[in-house]
């Protein structure tokens, strides 16, 4: 299923579930941070796979785990980014 951009940017959390569902089964989505789903990301010569929002997973920590900022950075870097779990192992982005 293709989407124009313009739809793409007003998907809701649900919505960009069943659309990276039916794009790939095998996507890997990161536990807990489905409000935290950009999108898709290509790299040349390696698979699709699912872009997260780096400050929007640490919030999702802080509030979610009640951590403070500090302790929701470390826990992100050291468990998250930290995580290889195979070649759909998700992307995570500083969105500017």
């Amino acid at each position: 299923m293709k989407l124009d951009n313009r739809k793409r940017r007003k998907m809701k959390t649900k919505n960009k579930l069943e659309f990276l569902k039916d794009e790939n089964p095998d996507y890997i989505l990161a536990d807990n941070f489905d409000d935290a789903i950009v999108g898709t990301v290509e790299r040349y010569g390696m698979n699709t796979v699912v872009l997260y929002n780096k400050n929007t997973c640490i919030e999702i920590l802080m509030k979610d785990s009640e951590m403070t900022e500090d302790e929701a950075i470390d826990y992100f870097y050291y468990n998250v980014i930290g995580a290889y779990v195979g070649e759909y192992t998700p992307c995570f982005a500083e969105i500017l």
